[in-house]
């Protein structure tokens, strides 16, 4: 499995409990910019669909709640499997078929899987003719918003014999933790206090500013799904494990100390999938909402 709550375990039957009862995806931050960036890309009627789908709770920001899908997850178990992939151990690729089912072997149940799944619930409810919702379309949004930013980080779609890096324990400095803990809060955890005067906003407002400049030609390709697709988590989950295998395991082996030579060159890897996480969120989500036939819920 592939989450990780940022405890200390000892004992892999402590990381298996908590993996099935506490997985999680980028850490807060991680998921508040993932949203953040995808707000300043939504057209007009991708931005008041969302808008009116939102829970008083998110005062109208989805970035509000990106991480709700994260505090729910001791109350809402059969989500745990939601959040991230499986994929055989040093073979650095990613296949549907193969890789997308929960330890039980039960297909579907993987973040690709769920956000196909909650993309179809909202494209259900806004593009086609039927009277009614079948759906909870809020839990939909939120989901889809979250599982989107979890299959960018590179862990997400690690490895199964060490829990998606859950198992390999290292020191970040002179903190002990796991390297699946260092991918999804830690790295942004240091460069929050060591660039942006741990300033959410500022680092937000820097990853905007790379957008615009130097990523503005690829864009274009990061928006754009194959065969004018709703949505295309496929070719996310691929560039995630191939990060995660020439990133994020290379030179963290278990009992290692993670410093600079780690951290650096490992921040733009980071920023550039919060970049890319928001960019598809907000595509995604245009492609959802647009020419809709909205109907009334009952």
């Amino acid at each position: 499995m592939g989450g990780g709550s940022g405890l200390l375990w000892i004992g892999r039957a402590l990381i298996v409990f908590q993996m099935i009862n506490g997985v999680r995806g980028w850490g807060k931050e991680g998921h508040f910019a993932v949203c953040k960036i995808a707000e300043g890309y939504l057209t007009e009627d991708a931005l008041a669909a969302v808008k009116e789908l939102l829970p008083d709770s998110a005062e109208g920001d989805l970035a509000n709640v990106c991480s709700w899908a994260d505090e729910v997850r001791f109350h809402l178990r059969w989500s745990s499997a939601l959040h991230y992939i499986d994929t055989p151990d040093f073979k650095c690729n990613y296949e549907y078929c193969r890789d997308c089912h929960d330890s039980a072997g039960r297909k579907d149940r993987c973040v690709t899987g769920a956000i196909y799944n909650y993309t179809m619930q909202l494209k259900s409810a806004y593009q086609n003719s039927v009277s009614e919702v079948k759906y909870n379309l809020t839990e939909a949004l939120m989901f889809l918003s979250h599982f989107i930013g979890d299959v960018h980080q590179p862990l997400h779609v690690g490895f199964t014999g060490d829990l998606g890096g859950n198992t390999i324990i290292v020191r970040w400095f002179r903190r002990k933790t796991n390297l699946h803990h260092v991918w999804d809060n830690m790295i942004i955890e240091s460069a929050l206090k060591t660039f942006y005067s741990s300033n959410i906003t500022t680092m937000i407002q820097t990853i905007q500013g790379n957008i615009t400049d130097g990523w503005a030609n690829d864009i274009s390709s990061w928006e754009s799904c194959k065969h004018n697709h709703t949505v295309c988590p496929e070719p996310y989950a691929s560039e995630s494990i191939s990060l995660a295998c020439k990133y994020a395991y290379k030179n963290a082996t278990p009992g290692s100390t993670l410093k600079d030579d780690y951290f650096l060159p490992r921040l733009p890897i980071v920023e550039k999938r919060l970049a890319q996480g928001g960019i598809r969120l907000a595509a995604t989500l245009n492609r959802i909402f647009a020419s809709q036939i909205k109907i009334a819920e009952s």
